[in-house]
């Protein structure tokens, strides 16, 4: 692992991989996956794909709803059928949802076709993120019983380690902006294209 410090900016880069032409972003709930993805994909002129989003418009329902009614284990055999299907795709960003790193089956055949950059913040800022965003409630359900702190310390802890080994890069978005994180993605992008 290659750790770049500039000022306060802090990327890591984990892993090295192939010639790519496709980014896959990870990494928790609020860290910007998609508002960075879309970013990236009209700079690189690239098709923007949103695996909730794709998700939701396929069953037509939330994804409260769909939890609601069928449960994680329906949510994420769906996020899995997709992520398979996604992996000998190419001229995409794609932003995954939060828990598609689990998908452990399928991860090492995306992490083979693709730049997979895990967009990390710390705590407090995935929880100011959180309480700032009027779709929380609506359409990201809680995933466990904690309040939202106690969640994200708990989630964070199981994932951090799927997100490291997962990931041939990690950039802070709690420390650049959208246009900086793009920027820092587009440029190893290109090194590796």
């Amino acid at each position: 692992m290659l750790i770049l410090a500039f000022g306060s900016m802090v990327i890591m880069v984990i892993k090295k991989t192939m010639a790519v032409k496709k980014i896959i972003l990870t990494g928790y709930r609020a860290t910007g996956k998609t508002s960075v993805g879309k970013m990236l994909a009209r700079r690189l002129a690239l098709d923007f794909l949103d695996t909730d989003s794709i998700i939701v418009e396929q069953e037509g329902r939330t994804i409260n709803e769909i939890v609601a009614r069928d449960g994680w284990g329906y949510f994420r055999a769906q996020e899995e059928k997709l992520l398979e299907a996604l992996i000998d795709r190419q001229g995409l960003v794609v932003a995954t949802g939060g828990g598609a790193i689990m998908h452990q089956g399928v991860w090492p055949r995306l992490m083979a076709s693709s730049l997979v950059v895990w967009l990390t913040a710390d705590r407090q800022t995935i929880c100011q993120r959180l309480a700032g965003d009027d779709n929380t409630g609506g359409q990201r359900p809680a995933l466990t019983s904690d309040d939202t702190y106690a969640e994200v310390e708990r989630v964070l802890k199981e994932r951090e380690p799927l997100y490291r080994q997962g990931s041939h890069l990690a950039v802070d978005t709690g420390t650049l902006d959208i246009a900086g994180v793009a920027e820092v993605i587009e440029k190893e992008f290109k090194l590796r294209a």
